[in-house]
Formats: C-alpha cells, sequence, structure tokens
C-alpha cells in the first residue's frame, strides 16, 4: 500500500499553530507519523481508501477567508491525485461535517446519506460505498479529521470499526500536538525571549556558516553592532520592566529597517544588538548604521499609540553608539571561520567604543588600517 503525502511547505504551514502550554518533546517528522498512522489504521480495519485532512490554521482564524481542509496523507486508487489539493469543509461532504460537528460518523451506505459527496469519486474515477470518519482534536480545537473508505472484508463499517478510528485521530492528535511543541522548543532555543530576535549562540553559528559561504564565491558579510546610550537611566527613572518594554520596541524598530532583506538581528545581551547582513559590503552596512541611529535618536518609546492607556513618551533621552565591521574591509581572513566570525564581531564590537568614545550617538566604521574607525553621523 503506497501512502501519498503532503509536501513540506504544506506540512510546515499546516504546523503553524499557535500553542496553549510549555512542554518538553522531541520534534518528530509529521509526514512519517501521519503515513504510519494511515499503515496501521487499515491493519486494523482494511480499507480500500484512506484521508487525513488537516485545517489550514492561518485560514482559519483569519477574518474574510474561508477555512479549508488540506489533504495531507492519502491512500487509494488515484490519491495522488488530491494530495496538498483542499476543499472547503461544506463541500467535503462527511468529512467536512464531521470537521464541523466535532463528532465521529459512519456511513453504512452513502447513497443513502444525504451528507455524502461525490466529488472525488468522480476526480479520481472511484465509487464510494462506505465511509467512517473520526475529528482530530488538540486541547478542544478541531484541525481535522481521518476517514476510511469502503471496508475491506465486509460489507460496510461497524461501530468496532468507528470506535478504533476514534483512537487512531486521538493517537493523530497527540503526534501532531508533540509535533507541534518540538517545533516551539526549537525555535525558543533559537530567540531570545524578551525581544523575539535571534539569540547570540545562534547568530554566531550563523555567521560562521556566511563566512564559509562568503569565502566560496570571494564575498563580503557585514555587521552592524549597537549599544544603547544612557539606558541606564530609562531603569534608574523608571524601572526594569520599562526598561524592558524599551529594548523591545527597539528590536522592532530592526525589524521594520530589516524587512525583506536577509539581514539575520540578534539580541547580543543587556541593551546590544547585532546585525549581520549576508552580501553586503561595509558602505551598504554603514549606510543601514546611519538609518538606525537616526531612527532610534527620533523615536518616541512608549507613546501609548494603539493604547487606551497614556505613554510615558520618553524622548531625547535613549539613542545608540554604533560600530560597523565587514569581512573584506575590517578583518584578516587566514585562519578558520570561526576564527573570522571572533575577528569580525570584535572588529565591530571596538568601532562601537570608539563611537562611545566620540560623544555617543554615531556610527563608527571599523578597517584594517584604521583600528580607531571613522566616524559619521551623529550630533
Amino acid at each position: 500500500m503506497r501512502i501519498n503525502i503532503a509536501d513540506l511547505p504544506t506540512l510546515n504551514r499546516l504546523l503553524h499553530r499557535k500553542k496553549k502550554y510549555r512542554d518538553t518533546a522531541h520534534e518528530v517528522n509529521l509526514g512519517i507519523i501521519l503515513g504510519e498512522i494511515l499503515t496501521w489504521a487499515n491493519k486494523l480495519v482494511p480499507s480500500e481508501a484512506g484521508s487525513i485532512l488537516l485545517d489550514d490554521p492561518l485560514l482559519k482564524w483569519n477574518p474574510g477567508f474561508s477555512e479549508q481542509l488540506y489533504f495531507a496523507a492519502c491512500y487509494g486508487h488515484g490519491s495522488q491525485k488530491i494530495i496538498g489539493t483542499s476543499l472547503l469543509p461544506e463541500a467535503c461532504g462527511i468529512a467536512g461535517a464531521t470537521y464541523r460537528r466535532g463528532k465521529p460518523y459512519i456511513s453504512k451506505d452513502v447513497m443513502k446519506d444525504p451528507q455524502f459527496y461525490d466529488g472525488i469519486d468522480h476526480r479520481l474515477g472511484g465509487r464510494t460505498r462506505s465511509i467512517i470518519c473520526a475529528p482530530i482534536v488538540i486541547r478542544g480545537s478541531k484541525i481535522g479529521v481521518i476517514e476510511l473508505i469502503n471496508r475491506k472484508g465486509q460489507q460496510c463499517y461497524d461501530d468496532h470499526d468507528l470506535a478504533l478510528l476514534e483512537i487512531f485521530a486521538g493517537y493523530t492528535a497527540t503526534l501532531i500536538q508533540n509535533a507541534l511543541i518540538g517545533r516551539g522548543f526549537e525555535e525558543l532555543s533559537k530567540k531570545d525571549t524578551l525581544t523575539d530576535l535571534h539569540n547570540d549562540r545562534y547568530f554566531f553559528n550563523k555567521l560562521i556558516h556566511e563566512i564559509k559561504r562568503a569565502g566560496k564565491k570571494s564575498g563580503d558579510v557585514s555587521i552592524i553592532f549597537l549599544d544603547l546610550d544612557r539606558f541606564k537611566e530609562i531603569n534608574d527613572s523608571y524601572g526594569h520592566l520599562t526598561g524592558g518594554l524599551v529594548l523591545r520596541e527597539v528590536a522592532e524598530i530592526l525589524k521594520r529597517l530589516f524587512v525583506g532583506t536577509k539581514a539575520v538581528l540578534a539580541r547580543y545581551g543587556g541593551d546590544e544588538y547585532v546585525v549581520m547582513i549576508p552580501d553586503s559590503d561595509i558602505s551598504e552596512a554603514a549606510s543601514y548604521a546611519e538609518k538606525i541611529r537616526a531612527e532610534i535618536a527620533e523615536n518616541v518609546f512608549l507613546s501609548g499609540a494603539g493604547s487606551r492607556k497614556p505613554g510615558l513618551c520618553i524622548k531625547g533621552v535613549i539613542t545608540c553608539s554604533i560600530g560597523v565591521a565587514s569581512l573584506s574591509s575590517s578583518v584578516e581572513t587566514a585562519g578558520s571561520a570561526r576564527d573570522i566570525a571572533e575577528a569580525l564581531l570584535k572588529a565591530s564590537d571596538s568601532a562601537m567604543y570608539t563611537a562611545k568614545e566620540h560623544g555617543k550617538n554615531m556610527v563608527s566604521v571599523a578597517g584594517v588600517a584604521q583600528k580607531r574607525g571613522r566616524k559619521i553621523g551623529g550630533r
């Protein structure tokens, strides 16, 4: 029996769900799991065909869009024609009705069942006689259905078959839940929890990768290293909670400035941030750095925009000192990728301190022959 599995981009989209819990588990391969579930379901309840359909969580909660059920895994005659395709629940017949109601269903003779939809039969050139279907539910939320079609070895399905399918639906929900947990913790290990930027460990590993890639094609990699000026005054005057909100707002400024680019953004620790721009020379990075400096200097922090509560409207306190370095202009490229990555970070960090020493709120660009860097921008 051949199980058809939806492609990886489709499965990834169907796993894009918000979790209501925190736990630890190993990440699992959803495609393999769905295939094994259908294989075992067919062994215990032999059937000519079977499918697992999952909804699209992005459409499900998006006003103006109709939720859809996708064929995530299926087997049977012609099933390769429908894998990865979708239908509106109301056009899925018995499967759609089971999804909407959240209750298992058995149809011993679909020709007498007003809920039966024969569109799939027409597409695949088959003939459905009987169906059992059970909803897949995680923490009270319906996410899809599992169905079997045309019982082998007996005329139609019975209540015992339906009970077994409910068990498989429960297994499916549990294993998808584990996949969500695993994926969430993998992402969590890469992120700074306060700002939702990458953490320093992920950033450094990514920098090593980009340096290796640049070396193969004689490319460039640039680093922007920034430290907030006078941030201690925020903590001292308003408290650490307010300080945390300012750090988060700085992260949002960086995200906005680099949206749509290949830049990797990270919180490097405390009130320090670092940006890596692959395939970028030092002049382009310096231009971005000046935009960052200006945006932060002009920003009104905690303005309360979009909230009914008045904000603190902190302006003229937070600025930043920025150091810029690049692979081709600021470091010697002899040695391992790790050594070069450390040297590049050190060069950008040193340039940032040059900006601090020369009055803050400015950009300093590092060069091999310019150990103190050159200064641009600021006041």
